[in-house]
């Protein structure tokens, strides 16, 4: 694979997409409440190891060092003001920290007596994205862990802190004093329109304070994830979809899943199809959820039988000649003209797609000008889908 193309995978101008996002952020109303609680540190820990408060996968790069989460710990023991922390409600029992997960982990960690270290915590990440959680295992682990001894220094030179060198085990009468020290949460929950989550959205970028720029697609992960996501982030690391994205690593704001879903969405579920695509790809989603273990197993299939149809294209097939750009546009098209007679008879892709008739589909006018204006058009998407079906060859 071309180095030219692995160096962008992170860059923003990796990939082609000319659906206006700012028109899928407009809503007309919601109905959005929010309820301030106030959980003692106990609480929260239980909420987080049941999993009843869940980290996003977008806030699960850990960044405080030991000396700030001490210096959280040591507030919380003596009372001092802490931030408050704002919690989404998905449903009943079941939130997302919007705002206050280096507070939260902190805390976390400290109960655990144990704190990540941090030439690991790329690693950490993908364990937590795979497992949902840090295994025990991993978190006694002293490759990934260090013991959390609370790193504070001394308030009066020649004076040591009481609490320096003290562990949750070692606070001794302050233990309980930590233990049911409360922490202000704010519930916020939207009530209407139901069955819409749009407003994590707008909610997620205004509240959140750790300057994290959030894409539908990181949002969506946290909000959809199931058994169809897991097979989605399995198939972005084959060798055959970085080859065919023209990117060696997976993009750090997942825009390359969202790639792969368009195309699932677009096969499965054209016929429900209204823009926005945000609200679009949200509903397909939310649906899938519900996929069964086998159709999740034939879709992944079907889509490894597309890589290798597309296996003698040359690396730069679905990339823009001029801009060195993926075009999000022709992939879908290619992706859904080649699946769906295989996805009607429930049966796999045979042969090859001709690379002569992906070129034909990209010099169509109609269709370039179809992907280049009014792009998620609900007309243009079909015209786009309908010249892929017509032009494509796979023998």
């Amino acid at each position: 694979m071309s180095t030219e193309y692995g160096e962008i995978a992170n860059d923003e101008t990796w990939f082609d997409d000319y659906a206006d996002e700012s028109d899928q952020f407009q809503i007309s109303e919601y109905d959005i409440t929010s309820t301030p609680n106030d959980f003692n540190v106990m609480t929260l820990h239980s909420f987080i190891e049941s999993g009843a408060v869940k980290i996003p996968g977008f806030q699960r790069n850990f960044v405080w060092d030991m000396a700030r989460s001490s210096k959280l710990i040591e507030s919380l023991i003596l009372g001092l003001p802490v931030p408050q922390l704002f919690l989404y409600e998905q449903a009943r029992n079941s939130f997302l920290v919007i705002d206050g997960q280096q507070r939260l982990m902190s805390i976390y960690y400290f109960i655990k007596k144990r704190f990540p270290k941090k030439e690991m915590r790329v690693q950490l990440r993908e364990i937590f994205d795979k497992e949902g959680q840090i295994p025990e295992e991993i978190l006694h682990d002293d490759t990934y862990f260090q013991n959390f001894n609370l790193k504070l220094q001394e308030k009066v030179p020649g004076v040591k802190n009481i609490f320096k060198g003290l562990n949750y085990s070692t606070l001794g009468e302050y233990k309980t004093q930590f233990d049911l020290r409360p922490l202000r949460n704010i519930i916020v929950k939207q009530n209407t329109p139901d069955g819409d989550d749009s407003s994590m959205y707008e909610i997620f970028n205004r509240l959140n304070t750790g300057g994290i720029n959030l894409r539908p697609q990181e949002i969506r992960t946290s909000m959809y994830h199931s058994d169809f996501y897991a097979m989605l982030y399995k198939i972005n690391i084959h060798p055959g979809t970085r080859r065919i994205l023209a990117t060696t690593e997976p993009d750090l704001h997942v825009k390359d899943v969202e790639i792969i879903l368009r195309g699932f969405a677009m096969l499965i579920d054209f016929d429900n199809y209204i823009p926005s695509m945000v609200k679009f790809l949200n509903q397909f989603s939310k649906k899938s959820k519900t996929n069964t273990k086998e159709k999740n197993e034939y879709l992944q299939d079907l889509y490894l039988s597309f890589i290798d149809s597309c296996s003698d294209l040359p690396d730069d097939a679905f990339v823009n000649k001029s801009n060195k750009r993926f075009n999000i546009a022709l992939y879908e098209a290619v992706f859904t003209a080649a699946c769906e007679p295989s996805f009607l008879k429930h049966e796999l892709i045979r042969g090859k797609i001709q690379y002569e008739s992906i070129e034909l589909i990209k010099s169509n006018t109609d269709f370039t000008a179809a992907a280049n204006e009014g792009t998620t058009k609900v007309a243009n998407v079909e015209l786009r889908i309908s010249i892929a079906k017509r032009d494509l060859v796979i023998v």
